[in-house]
């Protein structure tokens, strides 16, 4: 196949409060929409979502919010434009040639301080997402498990009816919002740490609030029950992202959250360490996840040898190329895997969740998840509701916080494959490149 044509275009989503991790905060997501023509004349539609906080937050920091974002844009764009005129097969082939040339692109631009390969798969999302349109379109199907290649299915052996609906928690999540959540029926939650409560980048102040921000949660959420969790009762997924230092330091969060009662609860600790740690996990008395350090099979090996035993899958942030790949690994070492959201709309939510629907539910779990978060954060989330091209379906909204995935789902892949007028808006508001 090639890439004849292109168009991309973006348009700025306000978020409801500022959006707090990692030490500091958003208040806007860009969307992307990206249409590739080839050479038949095929069309193909990807969205994608900019979070460059969560994927590089050096440069969130360098930049600042807009100019975080329109420096990831210029990125896509040289996506695209490297990308005109290559053969490809798959997708993944094709993201194996583009990878080399972005790298390479960003590397010169930053020399000293060299961008994370993650804030480039976030670029690529939108373009990897048209492109397995086209592929799907190229093999005469709409069915999601047939257009992945069979080498890459392993993993993607189930077919849940049901997934848990996991918000997520950030800094400033009030109490009282907990308590609602929980009495909707979340089974799961996704709780931040690692706040920079005085701004100081205090390490001990740091530890200091996610101890004492445990405790109170814990405190709420104990005296639940739930009938999708293996225990019957609520547990967590701790999200670090990267702001812890030592083992000694995670180790002392571990042991406040078992003094508070809450350690036997916590089914997932997600990257306490930065990108480059090399401190091995295997002692840790929980399930210690790679995220953002995990953006292709050798990363995930590297963090298989330091005792990491899961791996938080985001087709929608680190391309459903990449993941694949990373997914067969999984399957073949027994690491646990599940699909992390990125404050995704819901149309762009769908390619998480066709994967989620296929996963193996986690030890912890009876059935499986699907972190969506959006509801929570969008301003327009109801306008967002509304571009899907199934907006009605008994999947899009969780009901008691479980999303369910009826034949209709399957059978049409969530919408995936669909082209919906408002993103092809978006995409067609830049002229098209040939």
């Amino acid at each position: 196949m090639r890439i004849l044509k292109w168009a991309c275009g973006f348009d700025r989503e306000p978020l409801k409060h500022p959006f707090g991790f990692k030490g500091n905060a958003l208040t806007e997501l860009w969307q992307i929409a990206v249409q590739l023509t080839d050479e038949q004349g095929r069309t193909g539609l990807g969205t994608g979502l900019q979070s460059v906080l969560w994927s590089d937050a050096g440069v969130f920091t360098r930049y600042h919010e807009s100019g975080g974002n329109a420096f990831m844009l210029s990125l896509t764009h040289c996506a695209l434009t490297q990308a005109e005129g290559l053969e490809w097969e798959t997708p993944i082939d094709l993201q194996q040639q583009l990878l080399p040339k972005l790298i390479a692109y960003v590397d010169a631009m930053f020399p000293e301080t060299p961008v994370r390969h993650t804030f480039i798969l976030n670029a690529l999302v939108p373009v990897d997402h048209a492109a397995w349109q086209l592929y799907a379109q190229a093999k005469g199907t709409e069915a999601f498990a047939e257009m992945v290649p069979a080498c890459y299915r392993s993993g993607l052996t189930e077919q849940h009816s049901r997934l848990a609906a996991v918000p997520l928690i950030t800094y400033g999540t009030a109490l009282e919002d907990v308590r609602a959540l929980a009495e909707e029926g979340c089974s799961l939650f996704k709780i931040k740490i690692g706040s920079d409560p005085d701004g100081d980048g205090n390490l001990d102040r740091m530890l200091e609030w996610d101890c004492q921000r445990i405790a109170e949660l814990h405190a709420v959420l104990q005296v639940y029950r739930s009938e999708d969790t293996q225990n019957g009762r609520i547990v967590y997924y701790l999200d670090a992202n990267g702001r812890y230092d030592t083992l000694d330091r995670v180790q002392q969060l571990l042991d406040a959250a078992e003094k508070a009662g809450a350690l036997e609860q916590i089914a997932l600790l997600e990257e306490p360490f930065s990108e480059e740690s090399e401190i091995d996990v295997s002692t840790l008395p929980c399930c210690v996840v790679a995220d953002e350090s995990a953006h292709s099979v050798e990363d995930a090996k590297r963090r298989f040898a330091q005792g990491y035993k899961a791996l938080a899958l985001k087709p929608v942030a680190k391309t459903l190329s990449a993941s694949l790949q990373m997914l067969e690994f999984a399957a073949e070492s027994g690491m646990q895997c599940f699909c992390a959201d990125l404050t995704v709309p819901p149309y762009l939510l769908e390619w998480n969740r066709n994967v989620a629907a296929r996963l193996q539910a986690l030890p912890s779990m009876k059935i499986g998840i699907l972190e969506s978060n959006g509801a929570q954060n969008y301003r327009n989330w109801e306008q967002l509701v509304a571009a899907h091209p199934y907006p009605s379906a008994a999947w899009i909204t969780p009901k008691r916080s479980v999303f369910t995935l009826t034949d209709s789902f399957y059978n049409n892949s969530g919408g995936v494959f669909a082209r919906p007028e408002y993103y092809q808006t978006i995409a067609r508001s830049q002229p098209a490149k040939t």
